[in-house]
């Protein structure tokens, strides 16, 4: 008798008593106590803020190559992203899905700065049950999630300094989580203030070479 065997990898990762509807592996729960003992860890173990936003950066680093390994295997993808608007979409998008159960919010270019991209989150995952006391008032504790999309990019040939921040919700302001009406927030908990914006500066070598792939 044929028994059929669940590949890991198939699997999706999904969130507990979130919005994916593919079921979940992981509680939310247990991601945020997992990730509070995580921050408190490098805490102990930096010296200033931007230290500490450093090592959870390069912790996530790591997750972000295993995560375009794994989106590629289950997409069964042998074509590899060779433009820059395209990897862009592929992390808002596909990288965001298997990991949140949604597409990030939006995808921006800088008006300033031809370099600069940002992804948008109304509510990250990483600092909606993590809570920074006043003498860290400054540290994105989104860092981690920027590691992830810096792995996700160097692991595609697509090199960029990734970094969070937290920006207040302007009024008025939709967010394309909360399905038009507002932004989202977790049943329990009250409504966030603030959105997680991912700064994404790509080198010169990747616009150079972008560039030349438009003539």
């Amino acid at each position: 008798m044929n028994r059929t065997t669940s590949n890991i990898l198939d699997r999706p990762l999904g969130r507990s008593g979130g919005r994916s509807s593919e079921g979940s592996v992981v509680s939310l729960s247990a991601f945020a106590y997992i990730y509070s003992e995580l921050v408190q860890y490098h805490q102990s173990r930096a010296a200033s803020i931007s230290e500490l936003e450093r090592r959870l950066e390069s912790a996530g680093y790591g997750v972000g190559l295993k995560v375009l390994e794994m989106v590629a295997y289950r997409a069964k993808e042998t074509k590899r992203e060779t433009r820059l608007m395209s990897i862009l979409h592929f992390v808002s998008s596909s990288v965001w899905k298997s990991l949140f159960g949604k597409s990030a919010d939006s995808l921006e270019r800088s008006i300033d700065h031809a370099d600069e991209f940002m992804i948008v989150d109304y509510e990250p995952i990483t600092s909606t049950f993590v809570s920074v006391p006043s003498d860290l008032g400054q540290l994105s504790a989104d860092a981690y999630l920027s590691g992830i999309i810096a792995g996700v990019l160097d692991g595609a040939g697509f090199t960029a300094r990734v970094t969070a921040h937290s920006v207040k919700v302007e009024e008025g302001e939709v967010s394309g989580a909360a399905g038009g009406g507002g932004v989202f927030t977790v049943p329990g908990m009250p409504p966030r203030k603030d959105k997680a914006v991912f700064l994404v500066k790509f080198s010169p070598e990747v616009l150079s070479r972008d560039a030349a792939l438009e003539r």
